[in-house]
């Protein structure tokens, strides 16, 4: 069971200021909190269906530190920030960044990143391709969005994500970067690098002046088509599949 004041500190995690305020944010669904739980990372509640409950009293054993409760249905939709309840939601105690900043290896510098769904699809295509850093400037959707957690699917476990402003970010890394323009040169014909930083823009502005003026390279991914411009979470998985997969 759940008591008021613990369904109504749950529900104030939807918004940024509290998860900001308490360091904590929501992850639902069984796969997700399968795989929040299977790591050694620290869950402060666990509020779940008995059904889901009894199959995975494994998991949940793990963690001594956190309140279990069972809950019904009902119950379970009055705190969910999805649609769709899905049987498990957990409280998860946001994860400790390093500060040194990434070197001589691919990472991915977002510049005002302002779609949950664009967001965590490319925080999933990090962790796909094996990128351990992703910054992203003051302008972009909270990473902890409920709706950015989904669409990451986890990949939140393998992937650091660090704030900066990035013009101050670029200059400290001695890196070459590339940034993704529809008006630079064709990714195909690049030279592969063995590191870099993949600089991906707003999702209608496109990458600022500010941080374009620090690119070393300006890449496209050529049209062919009429398409006016592509997702950014589709950019972002092509690029990395002809830059950093190479």
């Amino acid at each position: 069971m759940l008591s008021k004041a613990q369904n109504k500190y749950i529900r104030s995690l939807t918004q940024q200021k509290y998860r900001k305020e308490h360091q904590v944010f929501l992850a639902e669904g069984d796969k997700i909190a399968r795989e929040w739980l299977n790591e050694a990372t620290k869950i402060e509640m666990i509020v779940g269906l008995q059904l889901w409950m009894d199959a995975h009293a494994n998991l949940v054993g793990k963690h001594p530190e956190a309140s279990v409760h069972v809950v019904d249905e009902q119950t379970l939709a009055t705190i969910s920030a999805l649609q769709t309840p899905n049987q498990v939601l957990l409280v998860v105690s946001m994860p400790g960044i390093p500060a040194a900043l990434p070197k001589k290896e691919w990472c991915l510098a977002l510049d005002d990143i302002q779609d949950p769904g664009n967001m965590g699809t490319i925080i999933r295509i990090a962790d796909w391709f094996g990128i351990k850093h992703i910054i992203c400037s003051p302008g972009c959707v909270d990473v902890y969005n409920p709706k950015v957690v989904q669409a990451a699917m986890g990949s939140h476990l393998r992937v650091f994500v660090h704030h900066a402003e990035l013009p101050v970010f670029l200059n400290k890394v001695n890196m070459p970067v590339l940034a993704a323009t529809l008006h630079g040169n064709n990714v195909y014909q690049l030279p592969r690098q063995p590191y870099g930083v993949l600089v991906l823009g707003n999702e209608s502005k496109g990458v600022s002046e500010a941080v374009m003026e620090l690119a070393t390279q300006k890449i496209t991914i050529p049209r062919k088509g009429g398409a006016e411009s592509l997702n950014a979470g589709v950019s972002a998985g092509i690029l990395c599949a002809l830059l950093v997969a190479c």
